[in-house]
């Protein structure tokens, strides 16, 4: 208990910390602070581009992710099941910068141009691994007593996958979309490279630069002006807020199924 509690304190101190020191910012420009621009004392831009980032990212990665988590779970043994797992690993410890780098060679500059969607694109390479190793760690801890019965019935292999496996594995998978959303909604490095940056106003357009939270508190944090460090603890709140009340709610409602 005591080897837990040393594990869990660095990460209510920071919560803590962020809370004491962001929640009187947020208190003192009130609604302005999360629906404004920057001009205006607020990090509205941000915030719209946060969201439209990981909704982006996840709309280009979680399909390509949970395929790949599939196929790397029914065919482990082959030779592209093996390249794929390895591949998988290596690419959770990849410096998430270079990623960057790479989405501005063929995103960014052949569009010349930052934008949201080459900040997506970079986001959602960072968002597959993790969403691909959960699903197949998810899958391998039902039985195969399920796989068996199933075939058993006379069902297709895509419907024992897709109808069967999958529902089954929901809660595992689910543990690693939200893994693989809370940590792109975090990313700075990629960004940097890709989505350029914007704050005086909201962005309209996927095809042209937008700014984001992390983004946000990078740029502030760099000024010597006290007001912005004050602005980037209230920046910080507000994306340990979006963590939370996506995580939290959506692990604490689904039901674990019984095996």
């Amino acid at each position: 208990s005591i080897l837990t509690f040393v594990g869990i304190l660095p990460l209510f101190h920071i919560i803590v910390t962020v809370f004491m020191n962001g929640l009187p910012v947020i208190l003192e420009r009130g609604f302005t602070f999360l629906t404004g621009t920057l001009g205006e004392g607020g990090i509205g831009p941000a915030i719209a581009g946060t969201f439209i980032l990981i909704f982006l990212s996840s709309l280009i990665g979680l399909p390509v992710a949970l395929l790949v988590g599939i196929y790397a779970y029914e065919y482990p043994d082959s030779k592209i099941g093996r390249a794929t797992k390895t591949l998988l690993q290596i690419m959770l410890e990849f410096p998430t910068i270079l990623v960057g780098v790479f989405a501005m060679s063929v995103i960014a500059i052949p569009m010349g141009t930052y934008s949201a969607f080459a900040g997506a694109f970079a986001l959602a390479i960072i968002l597959m691994p993790y969403v691909a190793v959960y699903t197949q760690e998810a899958m391998r801890q039902i039985p195969f007593t399920y796989r068996e019965a199933s075939f058993g019935l006379g069902l297709s292999r895509m419907k024992v996958i897709f109808k069967i496996l999958v529902p089954l594995a929901k809660r595992g998978i689910l543990t690693g979309v939200l893994i693989g959303m809370a940590k792109v909604a975090g990313e700075t490095a990629p960004l940097l490279f890709t989505a350029g940056g914007l704050y005086q106003s909201y962005p309209t357009s996927i095809t042209k630069p937008v700014g984001a939270v992390p983004l946000l508190i990078y740029t502030l944090v760099q000024s010597p002006s006290k007001a912005d460090h004050a602005m980037a603890w209230g920046a910080s709140l507000v994306l340990l807020l979006i963590f939370l009340l996506i995580f939290i709610p959506v692990r604490l409602s689904l039901r674990e199924v019984k095996l």
